[in-house]
């Protein structure tokens, strides 16, 4: 391959930063890799997103321990890629929570999505090997549930298709702020090669819609302030568009999957050339963003095999 496949050759372990985005309300981020969340209750704590591995968990579980006591009763998972899930064991918690699409996605894609995600990234995987298997929620729900800490109210839903089918996202009313999983990224690539792009815009209004006053993003630095949560949401639409319009033109006129990634190279290069995993996510993106303007509604499973190979025509 011309290049080292999607990101084995990053093994740069990022400076972890943990901010918080409100009252008893933390983000954990690290340059770029997959963030989690922390709402703390009355009694209790609630993690959004599980990390890859247990021993990874750990870190997000050694900063929690610095700002409470309280155990961990929550965990809710935004999707159901690995990155995201597969950590939950180191939690301990008695509610696993997704949406009845990300439940329906593990069942029919976890396996593949593993195996895939720890070929693409081996550096998130660390300490694999403590993984118990898949991930499978305790509870799911198809629109929305809210879930009391104590007096603290966390409404969770599901507002629209974007990064994948099943995506949620976490709303904490008495401080407005909102945990968005991969829906909206900051200085990041969206991966969207699981994504439905005539969707993202519209699920990007709906979180617009909260005029929240902060939001822990998928991936890069907490969103504190209407500004910056504008930035985001309005980068991460430019992404997406920006993404999806030059294949949906060379589809459109039959070309090619290969024309199709010289075009989205010509118009997103130059704006987000410089953004975090932006060259591991181009050839998923441009490969879906093909297949959904040529009528192909429902992402297709990623596969290690069929990763290498269409990484090897696009790349090679």
């Amino acid at each position: 391959m011309a290049k080292a496949f999607a990101s084995q050759g990053d093994m740069t372990e990022k400076t972890i930063t943990f901010d918080e985005i409100g009252e008893g309300l933390w983000a954990f981020t690290a340059e770029g890799d997959p963030n989690s969340g922390v709402i703390i209750g009355d009694e209790s704590v609630m993690i959004v997103e599980a990390q890859a591995t247990p021993r990874l968990a750990e870190k997000v579980i050694e900063k929690v321990r610095t700002v409470t006591d309280k155990p961990i009763s929550h965990l809710v998972l935004t999707h159901y890629h690995a990155v995201r899930v597969l950590g939950a064991s180191a939690y301990g918690a008695d509610q696993i929570i997704m949406s009845d699409m990300a439940r329906g996605m593990v069942a029919e894609r976890g396996q593949e999505d593993w195996d895939s995600e720890f070929q693409r990234f081996p550096r998130l995987f660390e300490g694999h090997e403590s993984i118990p298997g898949l991930t499978w929620p305790t509870t799911t729900f198809s629109d929305a549930m809210t879930v009391y800490l104590g007096s603290r109210r966390v409404d969770i839903k599901h507002v629209g298709r974007a990064h994948t089918a099943g995506d949620a996202v976490i709303h904490v009313p008495d401080q407005n702020v909102m945990f968005t999983g991969d829906i909206v990224e900051y200085h990041s690539a969206c991966y969207c090669g699981d994504g439905y792009f005539g969707d993202w815009g519209g699920t990007l209004d709906a979180i617009k819609a909260y005029g929240v006053d902060a939001i822990a993003p998928g991936r890069g630095d907490a969103l504190v302030g209407s500004e910056m949560v504008n930035k985001a949401i309005e980068s991460t639409r430019d992404f997406v568009d920006s993404t999806y319009r030059p294949a949906a033109r060379v589809a459109a006129r039959g070309g090619t999957l290969k024309e199709a990634w010289d075009a989205v190279r010509a118009e997103c290069d130059p704006k987000f050339s410089d953004y975090a995993i932006y060259e591991h996510c181009l050839p998923f993106n441009v490969a879906r963003a093909y297949d959904e303007a040529r009528g192909i509604a429902h992402p297709r499973i990623w596969t290690d095999k069929r990763d290498i190979e269409m990484w090897e025509a696009l790349q090679g």
